[in-house]
């Protein structure tokens, strides 16, 4: 069960709502990382349970797009959507399903630096010590 915090730096008000680590649901997995570019925040998804016939339409370079619907559901340019991903539904996925690994990347654009980023680290964009709230602002599974 992953959770996500809200992160507050006192000296320049920045705000993210981010898990402050790598994370884990049942379904998907993120990594919290700061951008160098945006100077910003940002859980990405890094493994991702799908099922096999959706696997090979993500993999072979495509849009997955399909959720029954028709709806849009996923997007590989960079990386799957982190509110799509969790979102989704996961009954179902049971031995017909695949963990996808992606590389993190900036949501805004893939040619951007990141780097891991732990709660023990500081703002990104003042360097001050950021402050986590106590209780979670969203648990996610």
């Amino acid at each position: 069960m992953g959770k996500t915090y809200l992160y507050e730096c006192p000296r320049c008000a920045y705000r993210a709502q981010v898990s402050g680590r790598a994370d884990r649901g049942f379904g998907v997995c993120v990594e919290t990382i700061a951008c160098g570019d945006c100077k910003r925040l940002y859980d990405v998804v890094v493994r991702l349970r799908v099922a096999q016939e959706l696997e090979t339409r993500v993999s072979s370079g495509r849009k997955a797009v399909r959720n029954g619907k028709g709806s849009p559901s996923l997007s590989t340019q960079n990386g799957p959507n982190l509110p799509a991903a969790l979102n989704r539904l996961t009954l179902g996925l049971g031995r017909n399903s695949q963990w996808l690994d992606f590389k993190p990347r900036c949501p805004v654009s893939p040619l951007h630096r990141v780097k891991s980023w732990s709660d023990t680290e500081k703002c990104p964009r003042c360097g001050t010590e950021l402050e986590r709230s106590g209780l979670p602002y969203r648990i996610w599974d």
